[in-house]
């Protein structure tokens, strides 16, 4: 088994659950690890994930419907993976709100899900 990971993904959206944070949208940093099969695959695109389609999927799921919670994007774009790359065995999902509307200093807030096929 092997891993793909595209690291840092940075999006605009509207997730959160204050009207505020709907009103005028914030950075979303997203992760995304995934284990594919490379052993005898060979050199071809068709036998693993395409990480450019992975990356519109992505984009698409953060710029598209609301979430309140970055658990339940983070939730949604595994599922999405899941759904759409039949190569990926099992996906880990990272969704970053740096600018979380949390009363004092800090340097990040995510939620973390993984899931895996089957």
């Amino acid at each position: 088994m092997g891993r793909i990971v595209l690291e840092g993904l940075e999006f605009y959206g509207r997730h959160g659950a204050r009207p505020e944070e709907n009103r005028l949208g914030a950075r979303f940093v997203v992760d995304v690890e995934m284990e594919v099969a490379f052993e005898g695959r060979g050199d071809r695109l068709e036998a693993t994930v395409d990480y450019a389609a992975v990356y519109a999927q992505v984009a698409a799921a953060v710029g598209g419907r609301r979430f309140y919670l970055i658990e339940a994007l983070a939730e949604h774009i595994a599922e999405v993976l899941l759904e759409e790359f039949a190569n990926l065995e099992a996906v880990r999902i990272r969704v970053h709100k740096p600018h979380a509307p949390i009363p004092g200093v800090f340097r990040d807030v995510y939620a973390e899900v993984e899931r895996r096929r089957g």
